[in-house]
């Protein structure tokens, strides 16, 4: 879908992205990941030619960024920035209805289509005539997020969108956002700091630093498998609880031994896509001396304890 060949970027004497290359499948959600100034929203802006390279070529669907009408690729592009960019004198649902009003929409498609995006935002109808700042910063970037949306484009470029918002609203907004179906249809590529959010959103990660690319690759890859020295560093404080944040029981399932669980001890359920941390987390919560769990996969259950499924994970890191 995106594909971005030795592209570069300097202001003056300032190199911010310095010859880098990347592909972002269809349907792919696709992550820049780094510390301020890395030059990760520079590059997320050329895709839609708000900042334009200094060399190298952005094509998408093989055509050539630089062949297109700059109005043209924008309207199939969403973007969603992390401030609130609502425009202040628009009601939110004349701010939802820019771009259909581009289009040439009819007015009762456009007021069917804010509606439904609202609904599965958990903002009600009224919210339509408000105001933006009448508005919380959730609300806010629930309706930006609408916005992007609301024309089905195929690409969705967002900047830090949960970053300006506190911990409780970036998490329940990333979870909302996360489940709908337009999201999940979507080419994304997005710019964030957040190790845990890149994380869980996804598909692939790419990791800059001072303008250029130390590694690619799943969560996993970047975790288990890093790169360089600098790609150990950056994840290093963090390590423990995002190696057991990537990995499934299922990963792990083949190195963990079938063994009995005590008659008097009721085992904890999960399920073989539950993530290790969670696990952890409620079995040392868990109120019992030396609690179990039963792990469910296919037609085939398995029980073990903190022990064997530390031993596992273990087994399974060193088998990578």
């Amino acid at each position: 879908m995106i594909s971005v060949n030795h592209i570069s970027k300097s202001f003056g004497k300032n190199i911010a992205v310095k010859d880098i290359s990347f592909n972002i499948k269809e349907g792919e959600n696709f992550i820049l990941l780094g510390t301020s100034g890395c030059g990760k929203t520079t590059t997320l802006k050329m895709i839609n030619r708000l900042i334009v390279a200094s060399s190298g070529t952005i094509l998408i669907r093989n055509k050539n960024i630089n062949d297109i009408q700059p109005e043209k690729l924008r309207r199939d592009i969403g973007y969603v920035l992390q401030r609130n960019s609502l425009f202040p004198h628009y009601t939110v649902s004349e701010n939802i209805a820019v771009v259909p009003r581009l289009l040439k929409w009819d007015k009762r498609k456009t007021e069917i289509k804010s509606a439904s995006l609202l609904s599965k935002f958990h903002l009600s109808e009224q919210r339509l005539s408000a105001y933006p700042n009448e508005l919380s910063g959730g609300e806010a970037q629930r309706v930006n997020l609408a916005r992007a949306l609301i024309a089905d484009p195929s690409i969705l470029l967002m900047d830090e969108p949960f970053g300006a918002l506190d911990t409780i609203t970036r998490t329940a907004i990333r979870k909302e956002f996360s489940t709908l179906e337009e999201f999940r249809k979507k080419t994304v590529l997005m710019v964030t700091h957040d190790v845990q959010e890149a994380f869980e959103l996804a598909d692939r990660i790419c990791l800059m630093d001072k303008g250029e690319i130390m590694q690619v690759g799943t969560a996993k890859e970047l975790l288990f498998q890093p790169a360089n020295d600098f790609v150990k560093r950056f994840f290093a404080d963090m390590y423990f609880q995002s190696s057991l944040s990537v990995t499934k029981l299922k990963d792990i399932w083949p190195y963990i031994k079938v063994c009995e669980t005590p008659e008097h001890i009721r085992p904890m359920l999960f399920t073989a896509d539950t993530d290790l941390w969670t696990v952890i987390k409620e079995m040392t919560e868990n109120r019992q001396d030396k609690p179990f769990i039963n792990i469910q996969q296919q037609t085939q259950d398995k029980f073990a304890d903190l022990e064997d499924i530390m031993n596992a994970f273990s087994h399974y890191k060193n088998n990578l």
